[in-house]
């Protein structure tokens, strides 16, 4: 059985006989320690085993009381251990300016052994009901982090595990989902400050987005492979299949809320870059139609972000497209496909898009790996 710990009390006074009259009432309940004067008492403080309470006498040569006081609570190491002022000074403004310095009690000699005992075991027990809320606080504070956390990282863990359904339906695309996720949190980034869109794109909302930018297209999983896979032009028929991609990226979202039960807010922003991002700024994108400022900040980005990465990129059907020359292409979508300021953030951050470009490029490897995978389907 561990037997608690008794408290510590530190006695201090330049008197002998007080300090042995002290220990005399103290020992039987507390472990006591002496100190003769306020510097010795400092050190006592700052030792290993620091006291849980203060009896400190104000009239002493060198360094006064007060002082020892004044010291112990500008410490935040020392502050929190509760002094109580043994004093034969009983003038009010004594026990003012004692108060003033953080003292907890003023106890005047000569002292009443039964007060003296109440004081120390009433002031040993708020000492110690404060260190157990605090105790408490700081492990409600560490397990509502680590909830936060768990809940982060199954938010990563449902992103990632639907984008990367998409992805073995489609890996054409390569590394297309990290490429426009960086891209969408580089515009992000630089239109935080613009007028139009500072009030929307906090940090917050900001590293959400940047989580759900690989589902937005989510929905080709519900794309035949027929479609999905041919290696060239599609017809207009098979081209408004390949649209209501869109459709059904936000649907699976919302049929994995709904088999929630609730709805995620998490998930909001993946649906409406799901469903949003072919729409244009002049209205002739799809599914809706929208255009101008009807259509959700987040999938206005991902239409730079996604347009440029389709440039840029081989693919079975196309070689890629230089850089220079996708940038012009889409400076001439400015105002007509893409939102203008959206668009401008775009081509000052040029160089950024390159370095993301290159730091997630497309191996042969992989792509060759996706024409074998398409010839063995045909």
């Amino acid at each position: 059985m561990i037997l608690a710990r008794k408290p510590i009390v530190l006695v201090v006074d330049d008197t002998p006989d007080n300090l042995s009259l002290m220990s005399g009432l103290l020992s039987s309940r507390y472990t006591v320690k002496v100190a003769p004067n306020g510097e010795k008492a400092l050190k006592i403080a700052h030792g290993d085993n620091r006291p849980d309470l203060v009896l400190l006498d104000i009239m002493m040569p060198d360094m006064d009381g007060y002082e020892v006081c004044r010291r112990l609570k500008a410490d935040p190491s020392t502050v929190d251990i509760p002094v109580i002022f043994l004093t034969a000074k009983s003038q009010v403004e004594d026990e003012q300016h004692g108060f003033s310095l953080g003292a907890v009690d003023y106890i005047t000699k000569p002292v009443s052994p039964p007060i003296l005992m109440a004081r120390v075991r009433t002031h040993l027990q708020l000492k110690a009901s404060a260190e157990f809320l605090k105790d408490k606080a700081d492990f409600l504070e560490q397990e509502v982090a680590r909830r936060t956390d768990e809940v982060r990282a199954v938010q990563d863990v449902t992103i990632l595990t639907m984008a990367s359904l998409a992805e073995t339906r489609d890996n054409d695309t390569g590394n297309h989902i990290l490429r426009t996720q960086w891209y969408v949190k580089e515009l992000a980034e630089h239109l935080r400050g613009h007028p139009r869109f500072a009030a929307r794109l906090t940090p917050q909302y900001i590293e959400v987005l940047f989580k759900s930018a690989p589902l937005h297209d989510i929905g080709k999983v519900g794309i035949p492979d027929r479609i999905l896979l041919k290696p060239g032009r599609f017809t207009p028929e098979e081209m408004e299949i390949m649209k209501t991609h869109t459709t059904l990226g936000r649907d699976a979202i919302v049929h994995a809320e709904q088999r929630l039960g609730v709805d995620v807010p998490f998930l909001q922003c993946a649906k409406e870059i799901a469903y949003s991002h072919q729409e244009k700024w002049d209205g002739s994108g799809y599914p809706e139609g929208l255009a101008g400022d009807a259509i959700p900040i987040s999938a206005r980005l991902m239409a730079v972000a996604d347009v440029y990465d389709a440039l840029i990129c081989k693919r079975v059907y196309k070689a890629a497209m230089p850089h220079e020359q996708a940038v012009q292409l889409m400076r001439e979508g400015r105002g007509s496909h893409f939102d203008p300021d959206v668009l401008d953030a775009f081509l000052a951050l040029q160089d950024a898009f390159r370095a993301i470009a290159a730091r997630f490029a497309d191996t042969d490897d992989e792509l060759n790996e996706h024409q074998a995978r398409m010839d063995r389907l045909a």
